[in-house]
């Protein structure tokens, strides 16, 4: 049995679960401000993927931290699944991201004494689901990311990419809508940097969920669907690729 959404009903009409809405995000700068971003509008929609590049410092790690809902626009709107996320208290916030938003870190931050299995299934019980369906969850997405036979296996058991493929389970946890990347290839070789690139098309097209990667190895980008440009707070329409 699901767990019981604990969000408001409140509905936005939008095109995907990921909508920004002119977001602009500014931080107090001695006398002045810095506009991290600048207008950034932003939809996509569910089982695409969109890549996200551009220079050290462009705005990339805002937009995800904006579209992650961990820090409050100046102005705008982001719209998770339909709901705003910049009208939400605390409380419904946290929810929002419990339930609606998947995040993959540049580093997988995995706690050294669990196994990969109760590495996903940790934070499930705030969802309201059993340990016995956690369970049973985390063995279904281990096996999605190829780690079965690496279920009872301890953070240094595994190998670079075998953590980032635990991450990415994690992530998946809470059914989520969106599922925001950053720089999941940073600390891998072209090798297993090409598998978590291709598991993470695989996941956004099978799961149905609203992708948006950041990353710096523009190699990758044509297995993405689109890719936007970051500069100076920027964000340029998405331009589909050529897969």
């Amino acid at each position: 049995m699901s767990p019981t959404s604990s969000l408001p009903a409140t509905r936005y009409a939008a095109r995907g679960p990921l909508n920004l809405v002119n977001v602009t995000l500014e931080y107090p700068d001695g006398d002045g401000t810095i506009k991290a971003l600048d207008t950034v509008n932003l939809t996509v929609g569910a089982g695409q993927m969109v890549s996200l590049v551009g220079p050290s410092g462009s705005g990339k790690s805002s937009l995800l931290a904006a579209a992650a809902t961990l820090v409050r626009p100046t102005h705008g709107l982001v719209i998770i699944d339909g709901a705003d996320a910049t009208g939400l208290g605390d409380k419904d916030l946290t929810a929002l991201r419990r339930e609606k938003i998947g995040i993959i870190f540049q580093q997988p931050n995995l706690l050294a004494s669990l196994t990969a299995t109760e590495q996903l299934i940790i934070g499930d019980h705030l969802r309201g689901r059993s340990l016995k369906s956690a369970r049973a969850k985390a063995a279904d997405l281990l096996d999605v990311v190829g780690l079965s036979s690496s279920a009872d296996k301890r953070p240094h058991q595994l190998s670079g990419g075998q953590r980032q493929r635990v991450n990415i389970a994690r992530a998946l946890m809470g059914d989520p809508k969106v599922l925001l990347v950053d720089e999941p290839t940073a600390a891998l070789d072209h090798e297993r940097s090409d598998s978590i690139v291709r598991l993470l098309r695989r996941v956004t097209d099978d799961f149905r969920v609203a992708t948006v990667m950041v990353t710096h190895d523009t190699e990758f980008v044509p297995l993405t669907d689109s890719v936007a440009i970051m500069r100076d707070g920027k964000l340029t329409a998405p331009v589909l690729t050529t897969v």
